[in-house]
């Protein structure tokens, strides 16, 4: 039982993590080399993710340059970040490829912090999806008679505070996000 309890906050501390990685990819003032997490571009034939072919650097607070370790993934790089939802026209000058990102504008941060509400409302399904899996595995253990109702509901009371704190965890960064987002 206590080993449900501990992978159910494990899995709960990743779903939160998978959080604010997606929070990293939204994009608020300052350009950040973490939005290019998400992007793949075909290598070799192969859908590599950027990061792993290529070296990000932020000289200034809204411009991104990208250096393909290999010059060959150039073009395919370039296509990628084009093809992607970041908002921005890379160009290329035969070694490397700047990223201009334009000032955000009052309608696109209203845009982001949908964005954001909506990546936060998955993370707090992704909890709820796992308290209800370790509570029916916890009824199931008491059906088969392995322990008692006392030991299943203070568990349950367990995994409740638990799952309090990742959905305030998410809550918390939903409204650092926001903060971030407005701030001009």
């Amino acid at each position: 039982m206590n080993q449900s309890l501990t992978d159910a906050d494990q899995r709960m501390a990743k779903a939160v993590e998978v959080t604010r990685e997606e929070f990293a990819a939204i994009r608020a003032g300052r350009a950040n080399p973490q939005m290019f997490s998400k992007l793949t571009a075909d290598y070799y034939g192969t859908p590599t993710p950027v990061q792993q072919i290529a070296s990000f650097t932020a000289p200034e607070a809204r411009i991104i340059l990208v250096a393909p370790y290999d010059m060959s993934a150039l073009p395919a790089i370039e296509r990628a970040i084009r093809d992607s939802d970041l908002g921005v026209n890379p160009s290329n000058d035969g070694k490397i490829i700047r990223c201009v990102f334009p000032e955000l504008t009052e309608e696109r941060r209203k845009e982001y912090i949908k964005i954001a509400r909506a990546k936060a409302e998955d993370g707090k399904v992704s909890v709820r999806n796992i308290r209800r899996n370790t509570k029916q595995a916890l009824e199931k253990l008491e059906k088969d008679g392995e322990v008692g109702k006392d030991d299943v509901t203070g568990a349950e009371k367990k995994l409740d505070g638990t799952t309090k704190k990742h959905v305030d965890q998410i809550d918390e960064m939903l409204k650092t996000k926001e903060a971030e987002l407005l701030e001009v």
